[in-house]
């Protein structure tokens, strides 16, 4: 009686560990919708009505309106930190009801984003890298009664496709047909190195503060020789305007520099970065951030 108690005990447990039973799909959206509405809640409600055990988060919806370049940073910022197999709505979508393509990329690090190829997958194909696309098949995959219309596709494609791929209602073949590994790719300034000069691009503006990012990694400024302490001449053009030149010293934190000094640092992503100690960057100097803005760095 107490083996067959025992093995009866073993086996609960196995069931209630068992990953296929236990694990949720995760989904997480992001849009340049706002929250002042109820667009965001409808993208969700039509998650679950697919699967109520679905696991939904929020990357943004603060995307400024029809800025597919921050879409396409936001998702770079934020995708390699979320387990593989996650599924990412994200919906910047000026285009909607055009004939761009409604796609599903599949990353190399086993990621899925679901949006329209407009320049969004701009930096996760490159950093990521494209394990296979697939266009959605809105024949199959689409909320159903939804056909009459046509500017609200991350609620009746993108959430719906989403939701049914993260609930294995269907599998990454069943989205729809294979596609190129090719996207709508945003033209900027890579990082690059030459000649003791450093050049980038701002992708994005440290929101909160001010304070103004750029996509050189580290290793390009170490490969500059600028250690903390050492001053760096840090030049910002817009387009082909120059609207900041100044010599400023490296930090490893804004406590080693007096208040209103202007600083460079690496940020939280370990890319050459330039704020005021306790104030505002962009404000101050008029610096604002997309794939029309470079920076340049040098001794």
């Amino acid at each position: 009686m107490m083996q067959r108690l025992y093995s009866l005990a073993v086996m609960l447990v196995l069931v209630l560990a068992s990953p296929t039973k236990a694990q949720k799909g995760i989904v997480v959206f992001q849009s340049d919708f706002g929250l002042k509405d109820g667009a965001v809640s409808a993208m969700k409600g039509v998650a679950l009505g697919v699967s109520p055990t679905l696991k939904l988060e929020d990357l943004t919806h603060e995307i400024p309106a029809y800025n597919i370049w921050e879409a396409a940073y936001r998702l770079y910022q934020t995708v390699p930190y979320y387990p593989k197999g996650t599924v990412f709505v994200s919906v910047c979508d000026p285009g909607v009801g055009t004939e761009r393509k409604s796609v599903v990329m599949l990353t190399k690090s086993g990621h899925y984003i679901v949006t329209p190829d407009n320049g969004t997958l701009t930096l996760l194909a490159e950093h990521l890298g494209i394990a296979e696309i697939r266009q959605i098949d809105e024949a199959i995959n689409r909320l159903r009664n939804s056909g009459a219309s046509y500017t609200f596709h991350g609620r009746d494609v993108y959430a719906y496709t989403a939701a049914r791929l993260a609930a294995r209602t269907i599998t990454f073949q069943q989205v729809g047909p294979k596609l190129p590994a090719q996207i709508v790719k945003l033209d900027y300034q890579r990082a690059e190195y030459s000649n003791g000069v450093v050049k980038g691009n701002i992708p994005v503006l440290d929101v909160q503060y001010g304070n103004v990012w750029s996509n050189i990694p580290r290793t390009l400024i170490d490969q500059l020789g600028v250690k903390p302490g050492a001053s760096v001449r840090v030049q910002i053009f817009h387009g082909d305007t120059s609207l900041y030149v100044k010599t400023v010293r490296m930090v490893n934190t804004f406590g080693e520099a007096p208040l209103g000094d202007d600083v460079a640092y690496m940020n939280s992503l370990l890319n050459f970065s330039i704020a005021v100690n306790q104030g505002n960057f962009s404000e101050k100097y008029k610096v604002f951030s997309g794939p029309d803005w470079r920076i340049v760095v040098s001794k």
